[in-house]
């Protein structure tokens, strides 16, 4: 008699296979890969025992027989003999063009622009953000493969909370290009607090500030039931603890009287020894000081920097992340008394002066018991675990959102947000809207992303054309606009008009992501200027109802002016002279008077027209067939 093989629910259908999944945290300064085994999430080493691998790639000279490239601390090492062919903080690439690469010119490398994107000159040739990530991905990969000595099944993989769609995109690219298979993205934020809500069995409201070292990201999120709900999310895409070494670095400089162009080899070292000053002062006591020893421009520096003087040369950045946690504390509509916990990531948040400004601030002493250089990937680890099937736990649910609203531009240049910010993801919402003239066979649809009403204001994400619309009168066809956001927070843009069934998709893959000024204030825009946007919108739509008055009047003069006496058509041309010459007015009210006025004044007409309707419709009709 044959044998049946059952499992438990949730349960693998053979319980003896496993699929290899990992946790992958690929971050600006270093990073990490982590798997769940024998039930605990934990960091895999390579072969020395170090989990960290530096996210550095060192491309080598062809010329010289050295075809190849160094990954981790081997390329690290040559950061200061070979500054323009080793490629570090190349997750602030990814996604942009050049121009909006803050500081491009004082890289070490040489960055430059290819066909709209941000590539490195190396003496192996152009390098992608996407191949260089790739490199440290794929380093990845194969330590995972040779600790389970199996293929990867897939892997999770983290980004910062506000990296936009066309950063995101990246870095699934980046992961097509190492092989690997992307089961999903997450924010850091979201991984974090699955590594902390699963360990600590911990229940409410928790503050997740990430300060990594280069995005800095503060995240509200609701632990209940294995439910994790972000509530509101914020942050910096522009700001981690690489500023915090360029801060001390400059105020080194400047102490010193420095005032010189550096080499790329003066500049790497400089911004070594800051970080490794500002790792020092982390363990000294509050009133020590640590030497900054280096040699520039042929001048030997020696400053001793104390705790107190670090802060106050780096103040400025610190408070740019308590401002972005006010406002997102704002966006949840919570106090900083609701919050439970704090759960501090990232290896900048090791610095005494953020754990005493968060501290201060929440009025508690912020979750440290988590590596915060390993707790997003051993998160990351635990959600991989589960979309392989070799977890049991299958009620752990995941509820991200979007952090800037997503909408279509309509008459007059004006947003229609379709998906707000903090909505949750995935998701999927539609609105209905119709034609602007008569016998409109196509509709151009150009979708953007922002919190401001003006489409100039707003960054352009993509535009594509419905067309084969049949014919109809203006306001007539239905066409429903659908925006679907995808788990990993990638966006798909579909139109269909209803009657007819035509349709048109678009996947937004734009090639280039959002400046670094762009993602820092567009929020703070949307506030700043909310009484312009408010007067700058109600004008667009006074002029926008003006002119569908306007060519309704026309047209019905087109067709039916021999209703009118004399008399009655110069009031209305006189009616329509007088909108038109509202049109140039900044004032809404004198626009909608004007098209009040003009409405008025065509309401016997159009009884008229009306009336003129009903008795040709009724022409040769007996009244038993009305």
């Amino acid at each position: 008699m044959a044998l049946l093989q059952i499992s438990e629910p949730g349960q693998s259908l053979d319980p003896h296979q496993r699929r290899v999944a990992v946790g992958i945290d690929l971050g600006t300064t270093h990073s990490l890969v982590a798997a769940v085994r024998h039930g605990v999430s934990e960091c895999l080493p390579d072969a020395q025992g170090q989990v960290i691998l530096p996210s550095v790639v060192r491309y080598l000279d062809p010329a010289q027989g050295n075809s190849g490239r160094q990954i981790g601390f081997d390329a690290l090492a040559a950061q200061v003999d070979d500054p323009a062919n080793t490629i570090s903080s190349v997750k602030r690439l990814m996604g942009r063009t050049r121009a909006q690469v803050v500081d491009a010119d004082k890289l070490p490398y040489t960055v430059v622009d290819d066909q709209g994107m941000a590539v490195v000159e190396t003496t192996a040739g152009r390098k992608t953000p996407m191949e260089v990530s790739a490199e440290i991905l794929a380093a990845l990969r194969f330590r995972a493969e040779d600790s389970f000595d199996d293929d990867l099944y897939g892997a999770v993989i983290t980004v910062p909370a506000y990296f936009d769609d066309a950063q995101r995109q990246a870095t699934k690219d980046a992961a097509q290009l190492a092989g690997i298979n992307v089961l999903r993205l997450i924010n850091e934020p979201t991984a974090a607090a699955i590594a902390y809500g699963l360990d600590n069995g911990s229940e409410g409201i928790y503050a997740i500030y990430d300060l990594g070292g280069g995005t800095f990201d503060i995240s509200i999120l609701r632990l209940t039931q294995g439910v994790f709900q972000v509530m509101a999310t914020g942050g910096d895409s522009a700001l981690g603890g690489d500023d915090y070494d360029q801060a001390l670095a400059a105020w080194v400089l400047a102490q010193q009287g420095v005032a010189v162009a550096l080499s790329a080899s003066e500049r790497a070292a400089l911004h070594a020894e800051a970080r490794r000053c500002k790792e020092a002062l982390s363990a000294v006591e509050p009133a020590g000081s640590v030497a900054f020893t280096a040699n520039i421009a042929g001048q030997q520096l020696n400053q001793a920097v104390t705790k107190a003087q670090f802060e106050a040369c780096t103040a400025p950045l610190t408070a740019r992340t308590m401002a972005a946690v006010r406002k997102v504390l704002r966006d949840a509509g919570i106090t900083k008394d609701d919050v439970k916990g704090v759960v501090m990531v990232g290896g900048s948040t090791r610095m005494p002066v953020i754990r005493s400004a968060v501290g201060a601030f929440f009025g508690q002493e912020p979750l440290t018991n988590l590596n915060p250089d390993e707790v997003v990937a051993l998160g990351a680890a635990i959600q991989a675990n589960a979309l392989a099937g070799n977890s049991r736990d299958g009620d752990l649910l995941l509820l991200d959102v979007i952090p800037l609203s997503l909408g279509i531009e309509t008459m007059g240049g004006l947003v229609e947000r379709i998906v707000p910010r903090n909505s949750p993801i995935p998701t999927a919402l539609a609105q209905d809207f119709t034609t602007y003239q008569d016998g409109q066979t196509a509709l151009a649809l150009h979708v953007v992303q922002g919190e401001r009403d003006l489409v100039a204001d707003c960054r352009s994400l993509a535009r594509f054309v419905l067309r084969g619309i049949p014919p109809m009168a203006a306001g007539a066809a239905r066409i429903r606009v659908s925006f679907t956001v995808d788990a990993d927070g990638l966006l798909s843009v579909a139109a269909k008009e209803q009657g007819s069934g035509v349709e048109a998709r678009v996947d937004v893959k734009p090639a280039y992501g959002l400046s670094d000024e762009q993602i820092a204030a567009m929020l703070q825009d949307s506030f700043a200027t909310a009484q312009q946007d408010i007067a700058a919108r109600a004008l667009m739509e006074a002029r926008v109802d003006a002119d569908r008055m306007i060519v309704a009047t026309r047209s019905a003069l087109a067709g039916d002016a021999d209703l009118l006496e004399p008399a009655e058509r110069q009031t209305i041309d006189t009616l329509m002279g007088q909108l038109t010459q509202s049109l140039a007015s900044t004032d809404a009210a004198v626009i909608e008077a004007a098209t009040d006025a003009l409405a008025k004044g065509t309401e016997a007409f159009a009884a008229m027209r009306m009336n003129r309707g009903i008795q040709r419709a009724l022409a040769g009709k007996k009244l038993e067939e009305v």
